[in-house]
């Protein structure tokens, strides 16, 4: 028997169970909704992908800084949104404080912009403020050891250059208000990673800044009413967080 017939059913038995997985009709047209302007959308997108790490952030500024006379007390605080939406001068008045935070960013991205936004800088000191965004995979699944490392190699490139480092623990979140953030960031792994800070920073010799212990309530959340959204703090927020910082700051000092 010819091989050819048997070949031809069996394509055809393999087409059509394939079919359904492929392609089928419905009864309602009801696709996702488009967003206006795709060839925009699509040129933005692009874009960012040069700059995934966004080098571009805070290029200009670091030209200024650079251009003038060296500051001695000068402090770099980098991190991600909760950095970035800190209003430094408000906060800490007459301070000679640099805001290199930038939303949405991990531990992998600050760490290649340790150079251009930190150490070329010259700062006295560091404060690092990151994690979060690690836990709730913005850039991908991770390992709690490779949230570790990342910020095991920003503390020793600043100390390799005579910068000192506070390092911070990452805030508690809640799901106090409409958006559900412990889904995204679950408590347990705010816990695991900040017993690792304080332990690291110890043996290394950075200074721990312990933000959690004073947000943190009852429930192992953060205290309602310093978010609007269970993650970024408030005004309120960020005046519990002044002191912390500015007290290990003082002792990165000495």
């Amino acid at each position: 028997m010819s091989l050819v017939p048997i070949m031809t059913r069996t394509l055809l038995v393999l087409t059509a169970l394939l079919l359904p997985a492929f392609g089928q009709t419905v009864e309602e047209f009801n696709p996702p909704r488009a967003n206006c302007c795709l060839p925009v959308a699509a040129q933005n997108l692009a874009d960012q992908l040069q700059d995934w790490n966004q080098f571009g952030r805070y290029h200009a500024d670091n030209q200024r800084l650079r251009a003038l006379p060296p500051e001695p007390s000068r402090v770099v605080f980098l991190g991600d949104s909760i950095t970035d939406g800190w209003k430094l001068a408000e906060y800490f008045p007459g301070k000679p404080y640099v805001n290199r935070g930038i939303s949405g960013q991990t531990t992998s991205q600050m760490l290649v912009r340790m150079f251009p936004d930190v150490i070329n800088l010259k700062p006295a000191a560091l404060i690092v403020l990151a994690g979060t965004n690690d836990i709730a995979r913005n850039t991908g699944p991770v390992t709690l050891e490779m949230i570790e490392q990342n910020l095991q190699a920003i503390t020793e490139l600043a100390q390799a250059h005579k910068i000192k480092v506070v390092l911070c623990s990452v805030l508690p979140v809640s799901d106090y208000t409409n958006r559900k953030q412990t889904d995204h960031r679950p408590p347990v792994d705010i816990l695991k990673l900040n017993a690792w800070l304080k332990s690291y920073a110890a043996q290394s010799g950075a200074i721990y800044a312990d933000y959690f212990s004073a947000a943190v309530d009852d429930h192992g959340l953060l205290k309602d009413g310093i978010s609007g959204d269970g993650l970024h703090p408030n005004p309120k927020g960020y005046q519990i967080m002044a002191p912390i910082a500015e007290a290990a700051l003082a002792k990165a000092r000495q």
